[in-house]
């Protein structure tokens, strides 16, 4: 079992003006994205401080945000051609507990509501099941992107954002590492996670956690 800190607000920078955002389920510690074959958790994200430039100093000021930015728009649907996956996106809020919700099926993709939503600013986070009451997840097979593979992701407002995979890894969740996962970023980015390793029939939770990274490359 993995506890789940309070909640607290995080910073975000964007070009120039500091705005306060839910970066994630923005806490004071860190947490593993947790589940047992039915069930998910988010992690962490402390916030991330930006460098300041002294009055008067001649050297130029650095981009706070770099590549294509969208407005807030709430996903709708998910696409990953390399693993033949292309689903309905619903969103994830918190449970009573302050654990997040998962999807109640197998097939369906959840987006974390406290999270950006794809393509704007930040890591917006899609979670979904290795597996689900005996059926296989959608994001079974998340080991298998490589960098550069695409994931499509619809969203209300007709756009589809596209994203390439930068990087993936497993992670034991005890050493869950909520400030690349969740933190701050200057870019569109997006995050894919899901449960991985054994399952240990002991605690009812897999040992690990399977995390994608992301980057917007484009619109459609």
């Amino acid at each position: 079992m993995i506890p789940v800190p309070r909640p607290a607000p995080a910073r975000i920078v964007r070009r120039g003006l500091v705005i306060a955002v839910l970066v994630v389920l923005v806490v004071a510690g860190a947490v593993a994205f947790r589940g047992t074959r039915d069930h998910s958790r988010p992690a962490a994200t402390p916030a991330a401080a930006t460098p300041a430039v002294p009055p008067g100093s001649s050297e130029a000021v650095p981009e706070l945000t770099t590549g294509e930015l969208l407005p807030t728009s709430v996903p709708t649907r998910v696409a990953i051609p390399a693993l033949d996956v292309d689903v309905p996106v619903i969103g994830l809020g918190l449970q009573a507990d302050g654990t997040m919700q998962v999807p109640g099926d197998a097939r369906t993709v959840g987006w974390f509501t406290k999270a950006p939503t794809p393509g704007s600013l930040g890591p917006a986070v899609l979670a979904g099941h290795v597996d689900y009451r005996g059926a296989a997840g959608t994001f079974a097979h998340l080991t298998r992107l490589r960098p550069g593979a695409e994931i499509r992701v619809t969203r209300e407002d007709g756009r589809t954002a596209v994203f390439a995979v930068t990087a993936s890894d497993r992670y034991p969740k005890d050493r869950f590492p909520s400030d690349a996962v969740y933190g701050p970023i200057d870019h569109a980015g997006l995050r894919l996670i899901t449960c991985g390793g054994d399952f240990d029939t002991g605690t009812g939770h897999y040992t690990d956690n399977v995390v994608v990274y992301a980057a917007l490359r484009g619109t459609r």
